[in-house]
């Protein structure tokens, strides 16, 4: 399959060591011959292909850069093949996904770069004029500001790049969009079209909307510091017992929130008790979340401050007054104030800041 698009010749280049492995280097190849399985009509398309398994590249040892760079990474790959006259659709719906979905993460300040025809280039003048001034209507369509990378496209057709910022000002490449004329000829690619004696060959648009979802991770990592968003927050809420007398209460707090054991454990190497991770069975509509409890011999104003300073979004208080009055002592890491809330109130609260990207 790879001697068909060529990959095989780069084999041996940049070798690390001298082991021989076979690794997945691309999801497109697997995807040609999966379009080939059926036969096409211009009806069926366009025909669209997802996949999120792990690839592999043999970077130089120099150029790996911790998450931003590695030899194996997932990306939210994506194969669409359409007819010509489809482009520009598929183009503005994969802009217009992008868009929401770096706007849901926070990073609104993306560039868009469009690379045009570069020398060497594989099929005719009139097909590359035409695929560029797609590119070109989608992206002046999107209401983003973007710009020309003038010759630097791929051999096999033109490509949009979105490109992220760092803290120290260093642009990431994240999300593409490439189109390719090369790879459906490569596989004899065919589709029925309208004169149904004529077999027209698909244009295939390479899709990945986070790109390398490990450098993804990197890039938000350095864009929150730790400051994350609670729908985004691995550390959501700790509920913290003032006495010992209180862990039974919050105990059963922890069960309701996190869906997982309501008992505590004795964790001997901190000092400190925490719960068990096993989840019980709940019914498909339950809401849960990322849940601790810090539950150690350290005062309630040491817990509170280890909290904050380990990023907990919501600290939950509970003492006599909560376990009397049935509800909790709830306030965010930013604010001291505390609200008394009902159980189904502090659930109503955090669900709603997930379903709003909060």
């Amino acid at each position: 399959m790879f001697e068909v698009i060529g990959e095989h010749h780069h084999e041996g280049e940049g070798e690390v060591d001298e082991s021989h492995y076979g690794l997945k280097p691309m999801n497109c190849p697997g995807h040609c011959v999966m379009f080939s399985k059926h036969d096409r009509s211009f009806r069926d398309l366009p025909v669209r292909f997802a996949d999120f398994s792990p690839l592999h590249r043999n970077e130089s040892s120099g150029a790996l850069s911790g998450l931003t760079r590695v030899r194996k990474f997932h990306q939210d790959d994506g194969h669409i093949f359409c007819e010509p006259s489809q482009i520009k659709s598929e183009i503005e719906s994969c802009l217009a996904l992008i868009e929401t979905s770096y706007c849901v993460f926070g990073l609104n300040e993306y560039r868009l770069s469009l690379s045009t025809r570069p020398e060497g280039y594989v099929g005719t003048l009139d097909v590359w004029n035409k695929a560029e001034e797609n590119l070109k209507m989608a992206l002046d369509n999107s209401g983003k500001e973007w710009h020309i990378n003038e010759g630097d496209g791929a051999f096999y057709g033109p490509k949009i790049d979105i490109l992220v910022k760092d803290n120290n000002g260093k642009e990431h490449q994240t999300a593409t969009i490439q189109l390719d004329f090369q790879l459906p000829k490569n596989f004899d690619l065919k589709y029925t079209g309208s004169e149904k004696t004529v077999e027209n060959t698909p244009v295939l648009i390479h899709r990945a909307v986070f790109g390398s979802l490990e450098r993804f991770m990197a890039i938000l990592l350095d864009h929150y510091q730790g400051n994350w968003p609670f729908w985004l927050n691995p550390k959501q809420a700790v509920i913290i017992p003032v006495a010992e007398r209180h862990h039974d209460y919050a105990s059963k707090i922890y069960s309701k929130l996190s869906g997982k054991n309501d008992f505590i454990t004795s964790n001997e190497a901190s000092g400190s008790k925490s719960f068990p991770v096993s989840v019980q069975p709940g019914k498909l509509h339950s809401r849960y979340f990322n849940v601790d409890i810090l539950a150690s011999d350290e005062t309630v104003g040491a817990r509170t401050r280890r909290a904050i300073s380990e990023g907990y979004s919501y600290i939950i208080m509970v003492g006599d007054r909560e376990v009397e009055n049935a509800n909790l002592s709830v306030r965010s890491k930013t604010n001291r104030k505390t609200e008394a809330l009902e159980i189904k109130d502090v659930i109503t609260k955090f669900s709603n800041l997930e379903d709003n990207y909060e």
